[in-house]
């Protein structure tokens, strides 16, 4: 019987800096879950950190410690594709092509460039501005049949198939026009000092956020500080942004119900429910964070499997750049 093939799902993350609980919850637990269902490919996305002014050394860090989370979190090598962008050029010549087939008025009406416009006002760059084009190459390099995307990256990827599908209809099937995968799990995980605004690791205030690395001796003590309500009552409920953020991280961590959450706490404080918040969250990053400290610490375990990983990247992208030059016209 002829083994049907798995559907193609490709994923970037950024190596800008430590991931959040947020992050965790709402994209990374479910890879793990996917590289059994899918054809995975995840590539470390160095190239687009650089639209915003980088410290050298601490971006070769940077990058050492996000491919080194993504094993740590259980991403198997054998399973799935992990590599390193800036090491396969044919992201940044594919970029250049497609640049001449996106229009000026596309980018322009980009949210993100907006908004990092707005915060960086000394830095507003050429980049910054064509981040979406390189964004688009990544993803039609592999021919994914599925973009996992969060609400802030549906933008992005609704332009990489305007552009896909602009240079299929003037050079023929060359393209696979991607979907969005929209997990089936995963939360929105919201500040713990200000449950309006999202979980950011850019928000100034350290007890607002949670990152994957965090000790258990902090955890515990960000969600102790987290913002609540004076009702005391531990369910679901309007003017209760704090509570139902700490009932969905819960929820998440646990697998349990918004209801049976709200049972269990029958009669009990919020100092107990922050507590066993914490605790949870804390022993379901425990060995994320011990498989990161084992493999950070063996730098050549680490390359030895970005670069393989590099080198069967390097033939699948090269492949499709090759089929988009000599249907642009050059000479190969």
């Amino acid at each position: 019987m002829e083994e049907i093939a798995k559907k193609k799902v490709l994923s970037c993350i950024q190596p800008s800096g430590m991931l959040t609980l947020g992050n965790y919850i709402g994209a990374l637990k479910n890879w793990l879950n996917m590289q059994e269902e899918f054809d995975c490919t995840y590539a470390v996305a160095d190239l687009h950190a650089i639209t915003v002014r980088q410290e050298p050394a601490k971006l070769r860090q940077q990058i050492y410690s996000t491919a080194a989370l993504l094993l740590a979190l259980g991403i198997d090598p054998e399973k799935s594709n992990i590599f390193i962008q800036s090491h396969v050029p044919a992201h940044s010549q594919l970029s250049w092509i497609l640049s001449c087939y996106t229009q000026f008025g596309e980018l322009s009406r980009m949210t993100q460039f907006k908004e990092k416009s707005a915060k960086h006002t000394d830095n507003v760059n050429a980049g910054l501005f064509s981040y979406p084009v390189l964004m688009a190459s990544d993803i039609l390099l592999y021919k994914p049949d599925l973009v996992p995307v969060g609400a802030d990256q549906k933008q992005h990827l609704e332009i990489a198939r305007d552009i896909a599908t602009r240079f299929n209809h003037t050079y023929g099937d060359v393209f696979t026009i991607p979907d969005a995968y929209i997990p089936k799990v995963g939360a929105r995980v919201m500040s713990l000092q200000d449950p309006t605004k999202k979980m950011s690791k850019s928000d100034e205030n350290i007890n607002a956020w949670v990152a994957i690395l965090d000790s258990k001796d902090d955890i515990i003590r960000k969600f102790k500080r987290a913002v609540t309500d004076s009702e005391a009552r531990v369910c679901i409920g309007e003017n209760k942004a704090g509570i139902n953020n700490l009932i969905g991280i819960y929820s998440a961590v646990t697998g349990k119900t918004a209801e049976q959450i709200t049972a269990e706490f029958e009669g009990r404080g919020y100092g107990d429910f922050k507590l066993a918040v914490g605790e949870a969250v804390a022993e379901e990053l425990r060995p994320i964070r011990e498989r990161y400290e084992t493999f950070i610490a063996d730098k050549k375990q680490l390359e030895d499997i970005y670069r393989m990983g590099d080198e069967k990247a390097a033939y699948i992208a090269n492949k499709t750049l090759s089929k988009v030059m000599k249907k642009v016209g050059f000479v190969l």
